[in-house]
């Protein structure tokens, strides 16, 4: 009888206890978190044109306005020159400020025909003073320099050396400048092989390339002098060659310069101007597709 008592004493006891208690639950998932999205370069490449170049100030201007920095440029011809002065860290009032008081006499050493009336020491000069004679790798913007290799017929892309030696050999146009010789190879202008370098532009990481092409070939007037004649000839041939580099573009600013002279500094006011109306007009898909590429 004791035994049953202790029995039911014992099993009123265990009912009564506390049930055990539950594990304990698993941490909580952390929900994922979306990787950062890289920002994209902005790669700008700036086409050949003699004295219309100075349109690529107006088209800098103007991006600079809307806070569009690129972060890689690249230049044929013309547009290394407007090209390496921006990528040493001038904006684009400085730009403009450079091209005000430039005069043709500084660029422009006429010597005895030898393969050219022009040497391009003055332009080299120019350039090397203006980017506080650093190489191309030194400057702060990365810069490429369009030229072509005379023997081979090549584009060759300066990335590193000389600024100004790189610039003077991108701009010698046959026939007017004397070809430039560099590491024992000669160069000539970049323009026979890329007149818009949208193509260099990609090759150095641009993600987002902006093409400026002020290669107008439409001309009002009647060409006048030998020069004339021959900056013409090689934009049209540079109208044909950059059809197919501007698909590598995203975006292209073509400034009308057709009433501005390859050959006539007097018209840079109405060249950085015209460079900047273009850049407006198209400025509102430039700034869509440039949101659908950070989006990507």
């Amino acid at each position: 009888m004791r035994r049953f008592a202790l029995f039911v004493v014992a099993a009123l006891l265990s009912a009564c206890a506390a049930p055990p208690a539950p594990p304990p639950a698993p941490p909580p998932t952390p929900a994922p978190v979306a990787a950062p999205k890289k920002p994209i370069k902005i790669g700008l490449a700036l086409g050949g044109g003699a004295a219309r170049g100075f349109a690529h100030i107006g088209v800098i201007k103007a991006l600079e306005a809307q806070g569009i920095v690129p972060d890689i440029v690249v230049g044929t011809s013309a547009g290394s020159v407007v090209g390496a002065l921006y990528a040493s860290g001038m904006r684009g009032f400085d730009l403009q400020q450079v091209a005000l008081q430039m005069e043709e006499a500084m660029v422009a050493d006429w010597t005895l025909p030898d393969r050219g009336v022009l040497k391009g020491e003055a332009l080299q000069a120019f350039i090397n003073q203006r980017v506080g004679d650093r190489n191309i790798q030194q400057l702060p913007r990365p810069l490429g320099v369009v030229a072509t290799d005379l023997q081979s017929g090549e584009l060759v892309l300066f990335r590193r050396g000389n600024t100004g030696m790189a610039v003077r050999a991108s701009s010698a146009v046959p026939g007017m400048f004397q070809p430039v010789e560099i590491s024992g190879r000669e160069y000539v202008d970049g323009g026979l092989t890329s007149p818009v370098p949208a193509q260099s532009a990609r090759a150095m990481g641009a993600d987002f390339v902006i093409a400026v092409d002020i290669s107008n070939v439409q001309r009002a007037e009647k060409l006048s002098g030998t020069l004339d004649v021959l900056l013409q000839t090689f934009a049209i041939m540079g109208h044909a060659i950059s059809r197919h580099e501007l698909e590598d573009a995203d975006v292209v600013i073509r400034p009308k310069t057709a009433t501005v002279s390859s050959t006539d500094f007097a018209g840079r006011h109405l060249a950085i101007l015209e460079g900047e109306k273009a850049a407006a007009a198209v400025m509102p898909e430039l700034k869509a597709r440039l949101a659908r590429a950070r989006e990507r």
